[in-house]
């Protein structure tokens, strides 16, 4: 186990938290994206593939108010229903999400390819693996039953309605940290796909890395990013890095493997007495 005696010399990561979707599993973050379509399609009301997955990252109920916040969303809501959409109008609707979201989180949740080797390692080290998710704890629950029997299962897990707020607040970081008894945050690197993953794990005081070709920013399926040429990829994994930078993460890294390294470059700097 790393030592618990910290100094600019001994300080080394010792916790990766990491986000589900897009992130450790679900290539491309392609479950919540059905779900919200199915939903307002069912509501005769247009959102854009585009659409669903601009929030992305935040709590689901989050999630969906930022979708009705939309003005082409609120339009067509006020055409159809003749006023504007109300908080309870927002509840009622999440009510529709929820059993939908359910309904085929069991089919999105294969490991993201070189993560579990990434895992194996860090268990080596006696890096701690955490994870927080914009999903509730039922959603969370079918995932990573799923997940778990593919090979991947995380030390700590903990989602958005098991604390006062979810991202881009810090208190799934937190409640993570507490449980696997891991200290400072300076210590800790967040993994995620989203902006909304970023902001938390900065808010959180910890270092932070957004993976871009798997997640929410390219948006295709494992089997449709292999189908693209060269130039495909390169051009929407470099629009991907563009917004995820401009997010603020410490790090890009298009594949899991080149996280090792970062984690790596992200001990000398401790060690240089560098903090997030």
């Amino acid at each position: 186990m790393r030592n618990q005696h910290f100094s600019h010399e001994t300080l080394q990561i010792r916790a990766a938290i990491l986000d589900w979707a897009g992130t450790a599993v679900d290539f491309g973050s392609r479950a919540p994206v059905e779900a919200f379509l199915s939903v307002f399609s069912g509501l005769d009301i247009h959102i854009s593939t585009a659409d669903a997955r601009g929030p992305m990252g935040r709590a689901k109920r989050d999630h969906l108010g930022a979708l009705f916040a939309l003005p082409h969303v609120a339009a067509q809501w006020q055409h159809r229903f003749g006023r504007a959409p109300t908080e309870a109008d927002i509840d009622a609707v999440y009510g529709t999400f929820v059993p939908t979201q359910l309904a085929v989180l069991g089919e999105f949740a294969k490991p993201i390819p070189g993560i579990l080797d990434v895992m194996a390692q860090w268990r080596a080290a006696g890096i701690r693996i955490g994870s927080t998710t914009g999903y509730t704890k039922a959603m969370l629950d079918i995932v990573a039953r799923s997940a778990a029997s593919q090979g991947y299962q995380p030390d700590a897990m903990v989602a958005g309605d098991e604390t006062p707020a979810g991202r881009p607040a810090p208190w799934m970081i937190w409640q993570n940290l507490q449980q696997l008894g891991v200290w400072p945050p300076a210590a800790v690197v967040k993994i995620g796909d989203t902006a909304a993953d970023i902001d938390e794990g900065r808010n959180a005081g910890c270092w932070t890395v957004a993976l871009t070709a798997c997640g929410n920013e390219v948006g295709l399926s494992e089997a449709e990013y292999a189908k693209l040429d060269a130039g495909e990829r390169d051009g929407l994994v470099a629009l991907a890095r563009g917004a995820l930078g401009r997010a603020g993460a410490h790090y890009l890294a298009d594949s899991w493997v080149e996280i090792p390294g970062i984690v790596s470059d992200i001990d000398a700097r401790l060690a240089a007495g560098e903090r997030p």
